[in-house]
């Protein structure tokens, strides 16, 4: 395995977007030159159920096939997730996890063991709501990302929504996403 590996995992609930996640960062990886792997796990994937998604991001050929068992970073797209699956499950000791929550870390750390796992939180949802009218907490989640681990930047995110999206989505929707993503980078808090 390479030095440059980065495993992500994200857990959600169908329809939070987890699995998009996934693959926005795995696409702004590879316009970048980077190698990656972005996949979900399937299983009853209906609306409301959780969900895991993995991405992985190298500077080298990715050689490994398998689910993320234990990845550097750990996204929680639903905080209601952390009393019923343990989203930390093989993360290692050193490992960041950002939860999608209006509480602070420390509120969010007095309720939930994460042991010495670096926590982040961000009220993605809200962010969602306000910019796109939708709880759909995907982009901010992107964007804390990006601020926490460095691997792109703000300015990759908006490129990437508007070239992609752009595509996809009337103006309004690629600017409401470009918004969250700014909104979901300056208020990550650690």
């Amino acid at each position: 395995m390479s030095s440059s590996l980065t495993e992500i995992r994200w857990h959600g609930r169908g329809g939070q977007g987890a699995v998009t996640a996934a693959k926005m960062v795995a696409e702004i990886a590879a316009e970048h030159g980077k190698c990656f792997q972005a996949f979900p796990e399937y299983g009853p994937e209906r609306s409301g159920a959780p969900i895991v998604a993995f991405t992985r991001l190298s500077d080298d050929p990715i050689q490994c096939y398998s689910a993320v068992e234990h990845p550097a970073i750990v996204l929680v797209l639903d905080e209601t997730l952390l009393s019923v699956v343990d989203v930390t499950d093989g993360a290692p000791a050193d490992a960041a996890v950002i939860v999608n929550t209006e509480k602070s870390p420390s509120e969010i750390k007095k309720v939930f063991d994460f042991g010495k796992r670096r926590v982040y939180t961000i009220p993605a949802t809200k962010i969602a709501k306000q910019t796109l009218g939708r709880a759909i907490p995907n982009t901010p989640m992107v964007s804390a990302l990006s601020k926490i681990t460095g691997q792109f930047s703000l300015g990759e995110i908006e490129d990437h929504l508007r070239h992609t999206f752009g595509k996809k989505f009337p103006p309004k929707v690629v600017e409401a996403n470009v918004e969250a993503a700014h909104m979901g980078f300056e208020e990550v808090q650690e």
